[in-house]
């Protein structure tokens, strides 16, 4: 008798021990009845990544597949009408299309579950809050020896008040003939951040940097600050407008023309359409008008389409391109770069 009711007590604290452990877990519940427990990493485009001691990798749901969440971690969470909390979120249990939301600041706040539009982990640490996206591409064509190497690096901090972001990216072909070799190459950078004023309002200051061998440039550096607003934003797509003043120097290597300094207006437009399977949309257009310069105008626009493997692989197909209509005498008003790149997602 002794032993059986040591064998059970002994079983009882097992059991509260892993009852305890749970409760200090995220939790999400799945349409279908399923619960997954683990650490919630992100609720982004759609889609809520959360990591589980029973797998290799992070799981990845569809965040309306989600009927409850609850969460002992805190979170920079962004409802769809523009407010911004950092607390824990938990599903009300009167309600299951209410969650509430224990904001360190405000307290304790309601809001639907439907317009939960991003969450994020953020920890105390400073690598916690990087995100960190690679990919590269090569091309090797024998017929006429040529030869191209792609390569493209993007990270990004966030915070309750605010992100960053910096990106560089190169391109570098080589052709080699029985006369004589040919070599192009582009170069991208640029840095920038993005402060949260209030709701979908946000202020914007960054810097870009343009290296192209095709319109001759050694350097463009513009450098740029303004304000914006989140026109859409939905588990499906979100719609971006900014505008603003820019400062804009350039310097050529054709020896016949001068380096340039101008002021020029922009706006710009970024237009995001996720959720579809495992395929993404990013498309961006900026105009440039010069406010110094007569009647000159440029643009710049690319057009993304990423489909996501598992353990964050994914391949990109790319269109990147500028128009300048009064480009540096002898070069091209026009650049654009096709690119598909084999990449990793942190």
């Amino acid at each position: 008798m002794m032993k059986f009711w040591k064998g059970n007590i002994l079983l009882l604290i097992i059991m509260m021990g892993f009852t305890e452990l749970s409760a200090q877990q995220d939790t999400l519940i799945m349409i279908s009845g399923e619960i997954l427990t683990g650490e919630i990493k992100l609720f982004d485009n759609g889609v809520v990544t959360i990591e589980t001691s029973y797998s290799d990798s992070n799981f990845k749901v569809e965040g309306d597949k989600v009927v409850r969440i609850s969460t002992v971690q805190q979170f920079v969470i962004i409802t769809a009408h523009g407010d911004r909390y950092f607390g824990t979120i938990t599903t009300s249990k009167n309600d299951p299309s209410i969650v509430l939301i224990n904001d360190t600041e405000k307290g304790e706040v309601s809001e639907s579950l439907e317009d939960i539009l991003f969450l994020k982990k953020i920890d105390p640490t400073f690598w916690s809050r990087v995100d960190l996206l690679i990919s590269i591409g090569y091309t090797l064509t024998k017929a006429n020896d040529n030869e191209q190497f792609i390569g493209n690096l993007e990270t990004g901090y966030v915070s309750s008040k605010f992100k960053s972001d910096l990106s560089f990216g190169i391109i570098r072909t080589f052709q080699e003939n029985d006369d004589n070799s040919t070599r192009t190459s582009r170069t991208t950078g640029g840095l920038g951040f993005l402060i949260f004023v209030v709701k979908d309002w946000f202020a914007v200051a960054r810097a870009d940097l343009l290296q192209s061998s095709e319109q001759q440039l050694n350097l463009r550096a513009i450098t740029k600050g303004g304000i914006g607003n989140y026109v859409v934003k939905t588990n499906r797509m979100n719609l971006g407008l900014a505008g603003g003043v820019a400062w804009n120097y350039e310097d050529y290597d054709n020896l016949t023309a001068k380096g340039r300094n101008s002021v020029e207006a922009f706006a710009a437009l970024d237009y995001i359409i996720f959720n579809l399977g495992d395929l993404d949309l990013l498309t961006k257009v900026i105009a440039y008008p010069s406010l110094t310069e007569s009647r000159r105008f440029r643009t710049d626009f690319s057009i993304n389409i990423k489909y996501e493997f598992k353990r964050d692989f994914f391949i990109n197909l790319g269109l990147t391109g500028n128009y300048d209509n009064q480009p540096a005498v002898g070069s091209s008003p026009t650049d654009y770069v096709l690119q598909t790149t084999f990449g990793w997602e942190l």
